[in-house]
């Protein structure tokens, strides 16, 4: 069973999620503030977690700052209905994906799918084909250890960020579609003032740095997407 953990300032919230949550299949343990959520999440290691951006003492964007520099967990972020800059933030700090408040319970277990979605399947393909490595220069993309390595050193991506990669180095320097990217890696079609995607590739671009000549690996190519380029 899949193990969520909900982290939450408001405990009315918090019950009723987990109340819905449980009833959908899902185990789930919760904390009320973002310290006790880092020490739930570092030493329950669960499978997913959901967490609320605006907090007292320890918020959303601390506890998701601190989370990545040991973690790969995929953090579903809670968001003020207008806080754009917040959800921006937490998608550049390595949340796999947003939502903003006030939410259905419905579309909140339908964004958990989606990622659990996203994040197993790169994994179980990798599995499924053996040690098969992906190699475009001198970055190398091993995807059934799902592990990445850039001139000869280690680049921690998160699951989404991995996902991302392999898609654009299926097809080294050619544009991949931007609509095609939304779908596979964040599960939903974009729209106009949705930067989910390039907050990621952003993110993934400065991981990984520049080529040997001091090109971009990641090109945004207009009106369409983005491509991995060739060294």
């Amino acid at each position: 069973m899949t193990d969520i953990l909900l982290v939450d300032d408001d405990r009315d919230l918090c019950e009723l999620l987990t109340d819905y949550l449980q009833r959908e299949g899902f185990v789930v343990r919760a904390a009320h503030d973002g310290h006790d959520g880092l020490h739930a999440a570092t030493k329950a290691r669960p499978d997913l977690i959901i967490c609320d951006i605006m907090m007292p003492g320890l918020d959303g964007l601390e506890l998701l700052r601190q989370l990545r520099d040991e973690s790969s967990v995929p953090v579903l972020m809670l968001t003020a209905k207008r806080g754009e800059a917040e959800r921006v933030a937490g998608l550049d700090l390595g949340a796999d994906d947003y939502l903003p408040k006030p939410f259905s319970a419905r579309e909140l277990v339908a964004r958990i799918r989606a990622i659990l979605r996203r994040t197993s399947a790169p994994a179980q393909a990798g599995a499924n084909a053996g040690d098969t490595v992906t190699t475009v220069g001198d970055l190398n993309f091993d995807r059934a250890r799902q592990c990445v390595t850039c001139a000869g050193e280690a680049v921690d991506l998160t699951a989404t960020e991995l996902d991302l990669l392999g898609l654009l180095l299926d097809r080294p320097g050619e544009a991949v579609d931007r609509r095609f990217l939304f779908q596979r890696v964040l599960g939903r079609e974009p729209h106009p003032d949705d930067r989910g995607l390039d907050m990621m590739v952003s993110r993934v671009r400065r991981k990984l740095g520049q080529h040997v000549d001091g090109r971009p690996r990641i090109q945004s190519i207009r009106s369409v997407g983005y491509a991995y380029l060739l060294p």
